[in-house]
């Protein structure tokens, strides 16, 4: 009797187990916009966030998670897809590239697992949505709304601390302006001050808005059922956070809960109250979730699952992405390792601080450029007005507001060259199509996703391509006549490196290859037009200058040749300055829409225009 017995409490207690490695969790996730971990939780004393700091308080977070991308859209796009944005064509603002049929969003995984799927509501993707990603996608979306018994998964997402609200005057501060602690990189001035302040108000109305969803979790009975993670979608919404793939823009608040039921699904590190050192970033959150469903995700993810069945377990590295931010236009590739940040300049020759318009709402940015066009900042705070050096590497443990470049340092050349060379094997491993013009991504994608042609080497030479620009923004003087060498190649993108190249030494470069960039203003490709005749209007000769400039004008009309072109050309013109005004009748006449893409588009030669007939005025 007492072995029957035994026996049949096992039964019970295995059949338990099993019922609870079986028992699918729900999923809820909490997300906001635009802040960094500046969090109570994170040790910042001045953030008001008791609803985050509860969540981490019977959670855990993560020390270092990355977005990324240090920008909305271009962030959700590596979430959305489990796939770095450079990979599939999603890297540039608003850029709605496709991906191929046979890659899904997350959601519809989980779909196809027996999940409701709800988003409420942003979704703001750089790539086209395929047709049922969400049961529900908008301002009701609930999981109140699912099958009884049905498992959720679900976001709802706060827009109360997005750049739009710093600036948002009048303003009652909650947060004394007075207690702020200023970067380094930020002049210190009431303006500085009050839009910290003002984005410390807005993190307390997100983490409001958290707690309130949490309140309705908690109503339903659903708290020990609920696998619960909240993060931000970026960095600060204050400039030099925000677009910039620096830790401050890259880096953002991570809690997860997990209940008791589903403890065998937490990370081996989990602790309630406790905290995690492994790196994780967003491109990590779909392979994740996948595995927390008990899937392994295919091969095609090019994140770790860092939770569930199929943990990864650690990763040496993180990885940030800058490219086209609205209208202007940049390439910076970042890594992280615990302690160290290294950013791999493609453009050297530009400054962080280009005017994007929308960034130039903030006050903090127009007190910050006066200051600088005055002469009176550090040379802390001047770095992000001054054209960058190639590389630049920062130890954030001496130096966390990453102000003092060690890249050239002796004792650091072994941190360098290892980070360097895990930035370039990144930039293979996922076929990174920010070394293709925006323009010439399209045209060479065609009828295909933009991962498709990036992923044929035929069509996507990306080894020689990316030589190319890492010759051209080494801004190494010896190497001049290799590039114009390259001026010649049967690839236009060499083409345009090469010609980008000459640019980046300026005069110099281009007297040496001056002819051949005359005969590249009559390439077959509008890219390499733009950038020799750039080159020849900024540093040419007085008999370069007009032509050049014509062949700009003509390709800065979107009617003429697309938005994605026009765009190119008018950042090229803008760069004149006031240089520009012998052709300002021209320039007047230009339209600001024409061909494009999607319509979010449209805004952008507009505010090139806009800054170009600025800087026209007598």
């Amino acid at each position: 009797m007492l072995h029957a017995c035994l026996f049949c409490l096992f039964t019970v207690q295995a059949t338990l187990i099993l019922a609870a490695d079986d028992a699918k969790p729900n999923i809820l996730w909490l997300t906001s916009e635009d802040h960094g971990p500046h969090v109570g939780c994170y040790g910042d004393e001045l953030a008001t966030t008791p609803n985050m700091d509860a969540l981490a308080k019977k959670g855990m977070l993560y020390k270092v998670c990355w977005s990324n991308n240090p920008v909305c859209a271009a962030a959700r796009t590596t979430l959305i897809a489990g796939i770095y944005s450079p990979s599939t064509g999603g890297q540039h603002m608003r850029s709605m590239a496709r991906l191929p049929d046979e890659i899904k969003m997350y959601p519809q995984f989980l779909r196809e697992a027996g999940y409701y799927c709800t988003n409420r509501s942003k979704e703001d993707y750089n790539l086209k949505k395929p047709r049922d990603v969400w049961d529900e996608s908008s301002g009701k979306a609930h999981w109140r709304n699912r099958a009884k018994g049905q498992p959720f998964f679900a976001i709802f997402n706060s827009t109360k601390s997005h750049e739009s609200q710093i600036r948002t005057r009048p303003h009652r501060w909650a947060h004394d302006p007075a207690q702020v602690r200023v970067p380094a990189y930020h002049p210190d001035t009431k303006e500085v001050r009050e839009d910290w302040a003002q984005y410390y108000d807005a993190v307390t109305s997100a983490d409001a808005d958290a707690g309130k969803v949490l309140s309705e979790l908690e109503q339903d009975g659903l708290v020990d059922d609920t696998i619960v993670f909240f993060y931000a979608d970026h960095g600060s919404g204050m400039p030099r956070s925000k677009r910039f793939p620096y830790d401050s823009g890259l880096r953002v608040p991570l809690v997860v809960y997990f209940p008791e039921k589903f403890k065998h699904l937490a990370p081996p590190e989990y602790k309630p109250g406790g905290s995690s050192d492994r790196l994780v970033s967003f491109v990590d959150l779909a392979p994740t979730l996948l595995s927390l469903i008990g899937q392994r995700a295919p091969a095609w993810m090019q994140g770790h699952a860092f939770a569930g069945k199929y943990d990864a377990g650690p990763q040496p590295y993180v990885y940030g992405f800058r490219d086209r931010m609205d209208e202007r236009y940049d390439l910076i590739r970042t890594v992280r390792d615990q302690r160290y940040v290294y950013v791999r300049n493609y453009m050297p020759h530009l400054p962080c601080g280009q005017h994007i318009e929308y960034m130039f709402e903030t006050p903090t940015t127009r007190v910050w450029k006066t200051l600088h066009d005055a002469g009176k900042l550090t040379a802390e705070q001047d770095l992000f007005w001054n054209k960058r050096l190639s590389e630049e590497l920062y130890d954030l443990q001496n130096d966390p507001a990453e102000v003092h470049n060690l890249a050239a340092s002796p004792e650091h050349r072994e941190t360098l060259e290892r980070m360097r060379k895990a930035q370039e094997a990144m930039v293979m491993r996922i076929r990174d199509l920010g070394f293709l013009p925006e323009s010439e991504m399209h045209a060479r994608a065609g009828n295909d996703a933009p991962y498709t042609m990036g992923h044929d080497d035929r069509r996507y030479p990306l080894a020689r391509i990316h030589a190319a620009a890492a010759l051209a923004s080494g801004l190494k003087a010896d190497a001049t006549p290799e590039l114009i060498k390259l001026l010649a190649d049967d690839d236009c993108a060499v083409r345009y490196w090469a010609a980008m190249g000459l640019l980046m030494r300026e005069r110099a470069g281009v007297a040496a290859g001056a002819a051949e960039l005359r005969r590249a203003l009559n390439d077959p490709v509008p890219c390499v037009q733009i950038a020799a005749a750039q080159a020849l209007t900024q540093f040419g000769d007085d008999a370069d200058f007009r032509p050049s400039l014509d062949v700009l004008i003509h390709l800065a009309s979107p009617q003429e040749t697309n938005a994605i072109v026009a765009i190119a050309a008018l950042n090229a013109i803008d760069a004149l300055g006031d240089r520009a005004a012998v052709a300002a009748d021209a320039i007047r006449k230009l339209p600001a829409k024409g061909n494009s893409p999607d319509g979010r588009f449209d805004g952008y030669a507009g505010r090139l225009l806009k800054n170009i007939q600025f800087n026209l005025k007598p």
